[in-house]
């Protein structure tokens, strides 16, 4: 794990956190967050957590989708004060903008290591020699003076 991607996994995990916080202890009117709100909103804080710190982007992406639709949910039902909506959705706001990033960083870097593996497979074929094929063997035959010259070759002086 990269210095840089370190820290794009601890700001995830303490804006998850944060918003655990904020949820946490939530119960009654004057919080702003009806019990069942927070309960259900508190199960898609740790998706997202879940999610998060095991550098899983994509997944506490979708799982903070989720607390998002859960939220409207339980505003429309009454379960929390807009106060209370405003303030979580700036948070994951947030969370979102981090789990976008860190999604856009890895792309980059598969597409880097991809690249670089493409120039590396390339830099070896042009250094290695192509390899030497052997010399076919050869179908002439010889014509017949020729063979004939052969034949006659190395026979002796009173032949002739």
């Amino acid at each position: 794990m990269t210095p840089g991607n370190h820290g794009a996994l601890t700001v995830r995990w303490s804006a998850a956190m944060l918003a655990a916080g904020l949820l946490a202890g939530c119960g009654t009117g004057e919080t702003g967050l009806q019990r069942d709100a927070a309960k259900q909103l508190q199960a898609r804080v740790l998706e997202v957590t879940q999610a998060s710190s095991q550098n899983d982007p994509a997944t506490a992406l979708s799982a903070l989708k989720g607390l998002e639709t859960e939220l409207g949910n339980a505003q429309s039902k009454g379960g929390i004060s807009d106060e209370r909506r405003r303030s979580i959705t700036t948070i994951a706001a947030a969370v979102r903008a981090d789990l976008t990033d860190a999604i856009a960083k890895t792309d980059q870097a598969k597409a880097r290591a991809e690249e670089e593996a493409r120039q590396a497979a390339e830099q070896a074929a042009q250094q290695t020699p192509p390899a030497q094929e052997a010399p076919a063997p050869s179908t002439v035959q010889p014509s017949g003076e020729d063979k004939g010259k052969k034949d006659n070759a190395g026979k002796g002086k009173g032949s002739g």
